[in-house]
C-alpha cells in the first residue's frame, strides 16, 4: 500500500475490497456499496464499476445511477432522479491554445461559465458525452451515442453528432413526441 493510503487509514482489508468493487461485481448491492465508500451514501446513488467521479460530491442529487465506466469531471451537478449509461463522458473545462508556445494548456481555462447541469429526471444513454458549459432541461432523454454541445430545454429528446432535439417527451403521459422531416 502506498504512503497516501496509509495517512488515509484505509486498512489493506478495505483497499481490497474498495479495488474489487471498482472493478467488478455490476450489481445493486456492490454499486450501492460503491457510492458509499466514495462518500455518496444515503442518497440512493449507484456507483457502476470503473466509474471515474471528480466532482464535487455535494453537487450530487439524490436516485442517481451512474454507470459503468463514465467519467464525470469538473464543475458538474447532477440532479435528482438521473440515469447516465455505461461510458459517459461529462466534462466542464476546456483548454486554452496559446499561440506563443503553439500548444493547449495543461490546465482547464476559466473564460466562461463552463459548469454542467444534468437536469433532474435526465436519461443518458450509453457514449454520450455532454460539453463544458451545457445545461440539460429536466427530464431529457439522450440518446446512445450523442454530444451534447448546447444546452436544452425541459422534457427534450436529443440525438446525433452534436446533439440536435429529435422529439419531446409530454410530461402529463410520458409519450415520446416525436419531430417529423419535411418533405
Amino acid at each position: 500500500m502506498n504512503e497516501e493510503l496509509k495517512n488515509m487509514k484505509i486498512s489493506d482489508e478495505d483497499y481490497a475490497e474498495y479495488v474489487r468493487l471498482t472493478a467488478m461485481s455490476d450489481n445493486y448491492e456492490d454499486d450501492k456499496r460503491r457510492a458509499e465508500l466514495l462518500g455518496l451514501g444515503g442518497r440512493d446513488i449507484l456507483v457502476a464499476p470503473g466509474a471515474i467521479l471528480r466532482i464535487p460530491f455535494e453537487q450530487v442529487g439524490s436516485d442517481v445511477f451512474i454507470g459503468l465506466y463514465v467519467y464525470c469531471n469538473g464543475n458538474v451537478t447532477i440532479g435528482d432522479h438521473v440515469l447516465i449509461g455505461p461510458h459517459c463522458s461529462i466534462a466542464a473545462g476546456n483548454h486554452k491554445f496559446d499561440p506563443k508556445t503553439g500548444y493547449f494548456s495543461a490546465r482547464t481555462e476559466k473564460d466562461y461559465d463552463n459548469s454542467i447541469v444534468i437536469g433532474e429526471g435526465c436519461w443518458l444513454a450509453s457514449n454520450v458525452t455532454v460539453t463544458a458549459g451545457v445545461k440539460l432541461g429536466r427530464a431529457n432523454l439522450v440518446c446512445a451515442g450523442a454530444v451534447v454541445t448546447h444546452s436544452t430545454p425541459d422534457y427534450a429528446i436529443m440525438a446525433g453528432v452534436p446533439a440536435r432535439q429529435v422529439g419531446r417527451i409530454d410530461p402529463e403521459t410520458g409519450e415520446y413526441i416525436w419531430n417529423h422531416k419535411e418533405g
